[in-house]
């Protein structure tokens, strides 16, 4: 179903995550804050532990992107600023069920934000 107010990208995104094989958000949630926990109690420095995560996110990312080329139906992108848009509103669509803003944009386009109005994984995380 599309949401009221969405521009084009909005829509590929709703498709794409009609097509996804869905899991639980609470189960995701509740492995990822275990996760962290876990990595917590065992490493105890919390700068090694984001470098752990830091490394996981990398490795999962990069698998992430394989399945996103292969079946959102994007096609290329022509710019960073389109790219941004495409992962704001389709990928993460695609994969967390939520879209973000792309704001802050530095002076040359080569940077920006992007903004969830609420972060899916945080929930079980202390």
């Amino acid at each position: 179903m599309t949401r009221p107010g969405i521009d084009k990208y909005g829509k590929v995104g709703d498709q794409a995550f009609a097509k996804m094989e869905k899991v639980s958000s609470d189960l995701l949630a509740l492995t990822y804050g275990s996760l962290v926990s876990q990595l917590l109690r065992d490493i105890e420095d919390v700068e090694q532990v984001n470098l752990q995560l830091e490394k996981m996110g990398y490795n999962i990312g990069l698998r992430i992107v394989d399945e996103f080329l292969a079946k959102s139906g994007v096609s290329g992108c022509q710019d960073f600023r389109e790219t941004a848009e495409v992962v704001a509103k389709v990928g993460l669509r695609m994969f967390l069920g939520i879209s973000a803003d792309v704001i802050q944009w530095d002076n040359d386009r080569t940077a920006c934000s992007l903004v969830f109005s609420e972060n899916p994984l945080a929930g079980f995380v202390e």
